[in-house]
């Protein structure tokens, strides 16, 4: 008896489709018996309706039947015959049935039902649910349906690595390239040599005859079988019935498991695993058998997961600091217990010990690789592109980390750990999000169809820190005589824009001039990631929130740049502006809310001026440029500007005054500071100095009316 499981991680590929047409030539070309399982739960129905068949008992009903009354239990009461020649049977009916459709129920009828059949093919569907894994481990081959297309390709790659994670051996999964011939396709050549699995056969692209078929309801093979599709699935199938090596038999499978487990390098078993490089030394130090300890951690890790039910655990959890603490005691102490029973006096050392189950509680519980990663205060972005590339930035400098994910699903795991918490969600239909670590690390994450190359991830820490002026001057990062300056305009209450590129110290410099705000203020923020950090007591935060699902609950920047304005603000902070809330922020700077700040991504002060342009006439503000330079030019006050130079350092290289429109559509600015670079020494440190450009600034009259002192030399050029 062949079970054959047929899916796909990418919808639209045909895997119904071939299924079905598979199915009934089995059952009319070659003349075997034949049952057809639909287990797509996403996609109810598409395969009755290509059959033309209604699927009035399901395989919920059966299992229900056979465990209430196994005495009167009749299998084809639940079966439809196919004037086709086979025997269907739906999963579920509809969405209230899919709860009671348990993964024991898909073993246990497949294992009721293999007796009376010669084949039977599954439609499994597209997701990877615990009803496909069990479907799969009744399998003896998986058909894995690709398209020559580059996202189905990278869904395809992803796919066989969760395979390989959940211990099915290659040699029994077989791709399917449908639409073969499709115009300004990918060759099966190109696909063969980035898939490790063999091509078991090649569909043509044959629109017509299959679009017509679907729409009659009688599958290809029958309404069309002079087709090119249906010569190439009657092919498929005698293959299927001739070369009896395709099937891998089930007792092979779990020797094929344990084998894929032995027979690699443990260094390289070692790595895939993310433990660390110093753990395998320390073990081949003492002779430990690595090979063992391996399967040994796969084995306590798939105990403590069951343990604790992890996998239906509510993810909030991990949110609340003392609830995930006192989760992970728990799991320490299973963990060390579980140690004891499966290995016994195994491993020798303690700290070995110690560090194995740290690996393992951080697998199951925390963010796996990650973990020592965001625990070092001076790494400021950690960077996943894919499970096998994690790269850091440490003091201004990207580098490439020896940690590595198991697999690419694990990578999505650990993104669904750290936006669940906070009511978000990541699927193909919000392939991208943005989301927060405990302690205010910023999150952006993205996967496939978007992320070609695997699931993406990108974490901008917290600092715990708060930095201040004397920090920024120690640091060579600001000069005493700016850093004076700054002081005096923002206790003027001049608004500030603070630009610069990705990572170049804007919003630092933000949270150090809202540190000059005076206490007895009412200070409000507002940002996308809650990422300032005021000293100030009457302050109040502020966060917008994405759309759900359905596109609806979404509160924007401007939606809370408007209500701030009937909150009563002393003070506006906006973390960053970035679209057409600059026109609120202006209108708002224009009419009394002085001493507001934010920031802008742009490369130069003068380019600040074009970003505002853009960000107001893309959201749909039908306003003349002169207008919107004249609003600039009286609402903002001064620009400053910081970049990340060549050696990783950050730096205000502009302090710039904004005096007003120098003609209708011009608007001056009036450089006061800048740093000037002069070269690089031979360790590649940039080298140069800050400087008075001899400017004095038109606000320092009104800087010292109100009180403030500061001194003329400041100014004064080099």
């Amino acid at each position: 008896m062949a079970k054959i499981v047929i899916f796909s991680t990418k919808g639209g590929v045909g895997k119904t489709l071939i299924a079905t047409n598979l199915a009934v030539s089995l059952a009319k070309v070659q003349g075997k018996k034949v049952c057809l399982v639909d287990l797509d739960l996403q996609a109810m129905g598409d395969m009755a309706r290509m059959l033309s068949l209604k699927a009035d008992k399901t395989m919920v009903d059966l299992v229900q039947s056979y465990r209430g009354s196994p005495e009167n239990f009749k299998k084809k009461d639940f079966l439809i015959r196919s004037p086709l020649g086979i025997d269907f049977l739906c999963g579920i009916a509809g969405p209230a049935q899919a709860p009671h459709l348990k993964p024991d129920n898909v073993k246990e009828v497949l294992n009721l039902l293999e007796k009376d059949y010669d084949y039977m093919v599954v439609d499994a569907g597209k997701s990877f649910s615990d009803v496909l894994v069990a479907a799969l481990d009744q399998a003896n081959l998986i058909i894995l349906v690709v398209t020559p297309d580059i996202l189905s390709m990278y869904q395809a790659e992803w796919t066989i690595d969760t395979l390989q994670f959940l211990q099915f051996p290659l040699s029994m999964v077989k791709i399917i390239l449908n639409r073969a011939e499709s115009l300004s396709s990918i060759s099966w050549q190109e696909i063969k040599v980035n898939l490790p699995c063999d091509i078991l056969n090649q569909i043509p692209s044959e629109g017509k005859a299959v679009g017509l078929s679907v729409n009659r309801g009688i599958p290809v093979v029958i309404d069309a079988p002079r087709s090119k599709f249906s010569l190439a699935m009657n092919k498929l199938s005698e293959q299927l019935v001739k070369d009896k090596n395709i099937f891998t038999q089930n007792q092979e499978i779990d020797q094929l498991r344990v084998q894929q487990l032995a027979l690699e390098k443990p260094a390289k078993l070692w790595e895939e695993q993310g433990l660390t490089e110093p753990l395998i030394a320390e073990l081949a130090a003492k002779d430990e058998k690595v090979d063992d300890i391996i399967i040994l951690k796969r084995k306590i890790h798939s105990r403590l997961i069951d343990e604790l039910n992890i996998k239906r655990l509510d993810l909030k959890v991990f949110s609340d600091t003392k609830k995930a603490q006192n989760l992970r005691s728990r799991a320490e102490i299973m963990v060390s217990n579980f140690l004891v029973e499966e290995a016994g006096s195994f491993i020798s050392s303690l700290e070995v010990r110690k560090k194995l189950v740290k690996e393992i509680l951080d697998e199951a519980l925390g963010y796996g690789p990650l973990e020592d990663l965001l625990a070092m205060t001076d790494i400021t972005d950690i960077m996943v592109n894919n499970k096998d590339e994690i790269y850091i930035e440490r003091k201004g400098k990207i580098e490439l980390t020896s940690k590595k994910f198991i697999s690419n699903e694990q990578v999505k795991t650990i993104i669904e750990r750290i936006i669940a918490p906070i009511g978000k969600r990541i699927d193909e239909s919000v392939p991208m999000v943005d989301a927060r670590l405990p302690d205010g690390s910023r999150v952006n994450a993205i996967i496939s169809p978007l992320a070609l190359t695997g699931p993406s991830l990108t974490i901008r820490k917290f600092r715990k820190e708060k930095f201040k002026i004397e920090d920024l001057i120690q640091f060579k990062a600001v000069s005493s005589d700016m850093a004076e300056f700054i002081r005096a305009s923002v206790l003027c209450r001049k608004n500030i824009i603070v630009s610069g590129g990705t990572g170049s110290g804007k919003t630092t410099v933000l949270n150090v001039l809202s540190g000059f705000v005076s206490e007895d203020e009412r200070i409000i923020t507002i940002e996308d990631a809650a990422e300032l950090k005021l000293d100030q007591r009457h302050w109040i935060r502020l966060e917008s929130r994405s759309p759900n699902i359905e596109g609806r609950g979404g509160v924007t920047i401007r939606d809370l740049f408007r209500n701030t304005l009937r909150m009563r603000p002393d003070r506006i902070i906006i973390g960053e502006c970035r679209g057409i809330e600059a026109l609120d922020m202006l209108q708002a700077m224009n009419t009394g809310h002085d001493g507001s700040m934010t920031t802008i991504h742009a490369n130069s002060t003068q380019d600040v001026l074009s970003r505002l342009d853009s960000m107001i006439l893309m959201g749909g503000m039908e306003l003349p440029i002169r207008a919107i330079r004249e609003m600039v030019a009286s609402a903002i006050d001064m620009v400053i500007h910081t970049a990340r130079l060549s050696d990783g350092s950050r730096k205000i290289v502009q302090v710039t005054e904004v005096t007003g429109m120098k003609d209708e559509l011009h608007i001056n600015l009036k450089d006061i500071f800048i740093f000037k670079q002069t070269g690089i020494d031979l360790q590649g440190n940039v080298l140069g100095s800050f400087q008075a450009t001899g400017y004095k600034p038109s606000m320092l009259e009104e800087i010292r009316i109100k009180g403030i002192k500061i001194s003329d030399n400041i100014f004064q050029a080099a």
